[in-house]
């Protein structure tokens, strides 16, 4: 059973929030969050990419730059632009993407539920990951960056949560992006017992995205052994049927030493091949294809998709095995220098835009990865190819933050 517990956030100041709010660190470079938080000494990027404070070009992974991040959050507090709630609560978090709109439940995540996967997995972490974001919860003493997760949906909640967002929130500001974001407080004491008693009955949590925050929490509970907050981590859990999943695209640097006649002709053995296609294809085992110039549609023959093995029927797993690997010599995706992925929200002008500048040969768009397939994949212990999702809205660092 899912055990969430209600915790005394450290917030930002509402009229501030908007200043200091960011998107996560792990979605941009170190030179885009400089540019991003040039002229504003509030913005959270001061606090979770500290290297924006230091030289260009500095280690990344230096004690300077994990103790610049203490710094910047510490005077952050010191100044009142975030300020730590007098009691615990739980907190409601509204995004509007466009026309979508989810609404996820803020809360203390349990780090031995994840540890004995309650909280269920479905990605590989890296340990240089893994260890930047330990060394980064050490010296903030604070997980700054929810892990998102999501819940098989829940009429009851569903509706106790249209009631409470109909009051008046906590926080409401619409960043650069368009992206609207939104929190309530649920303070009372029914209310509080009455989340707890809903998650009680939920059986399991997925991680959607975070598993190397969530993987970096529950190093920091065991080498505290539970002390203070430490075994407890900081997540927002939505309910599955409001997910976005966007594709997560793959540019290839080159042919592999084959002609372009030679490379279509092997694609052919795997695709059906229809010229002049779309960019985004429209349904699962359909992909579109950049090449020289034009988009071609294509879809899997039917003998390479007749498995019900959940992760085999993947898309990126069938292009990896398919056609990444043995066509154009890309074994291991993590660690190849030839390949790089695009998230969903930068569109297919962005698959033209690399490949027409000569920097990429080509460019596959991928049909989205969908919110079952995850589940089924996490249920079934297994663990999903690298970049199979993108999820759309980003959660903000600093709506939330948890103490330690």
């Amino acid at each position: 059973m899912a055990t969430l517990k209600p915790f005394a956030a450290l917030r930002p100041k509402p009229e501030l929030a908007a200043q200091i709010c960011e998107l996560p660190y792990d979605v941009m470079s170190s030179d885009e969050a400089r540019e991003i938080a040039r002229g504003n000494p509030l913005s959270f990027l001061h606090v979770s990419k500290p290297e924006i404070d230091l030289a260009p070009g500095a280690d990344l992974y230096s004690p300077e730059v994990y103790a610049q991040g203490k710094a910047n959050f510490q005077k952050l507090i010191a100044q009142g632009a975030l300020k730590q709630d007098d009691q615990p609560n739980f907190y409601l978090y509204r995004q509007i993407m466009g026309s979508h709109t989810q609404i996820g439940l803020v809360a203390a995540a349990s780090c031995e539920e994840y540890l004995k996967n309650i909280i269920k997995k479905h990605e590989f972490t890296r340990p240089d990951k893994e260890d930047d974001r330990v060394r980064h919860i050490e010296a903030l003493n604070s997980q700054t960056g929810p892990v998102f997760l999501t819940y098989q949906a829940s009429e009851k909640f569903d509706a106790f949560v249209d009631q409470k967002t109909s009051e008046k929130p906590a926080v409401d500001l619409t960043a650069k992006d368009g992206v609207r974001h939104t929190s309530w407080i649920i303070s009372s004491a029914d209310e509080i017992k009455f989340v707890e008693a809903q998650f009680a009955q939920i059986p399991f949590l997925y991680i959607a995205d975070g598993h190397h925050r969530s993987a970096a929490a529950g190093r920091v509970f065991q080498s505290r052994h539970g002390a203070g907050h430490s075994g407890q981590f900081l997540a927002v859990i939505f309910p599955h049927n409001q997910m976005q999943i966007l594709p997560y695209n793959r540019v290839l640097k080159d042919l592999n030493s084959q002609s372009p006649e030679q490379l279509l002709e092997q694609v052919a053995t795997i695709f059906e091949i229809k010229p002049g296609g779309a960019a985004k294809p429209a349904r699962k085992h359909e992909l579109g294809f950049y090449f020289q110039g034009q988009w071609r549609t294509l879809v899997f023959k039917p003998q390479f998709t007749a498995t019900n093995d959940p992760i085999e029927r993947l898309d990126v797993t069938l292009l990896q095995k398919q056609i990444l690997a043995p066509v154009f010599g890309i074994d291991d995706p993590r660690t190849s220098k030839r390949i790089n992925f695009v998230g969903g929200i930068r569109g297919t002008a962005e698959l033209e835009k690399l490949v027409d500048s000569g920097e990429y040969a080509c460019a596959f768009s991928m049909f989205p990865t969908s919110i079952e397939d995850l589940m089924n994949i996490a249920d079934a212990g297994g663990i999903m190819p690298p970049k199979s999702t993108w999820f759309e809205p980003k959660l903000r660092d600093a709506m939330f933050c948890h103490l330690i």
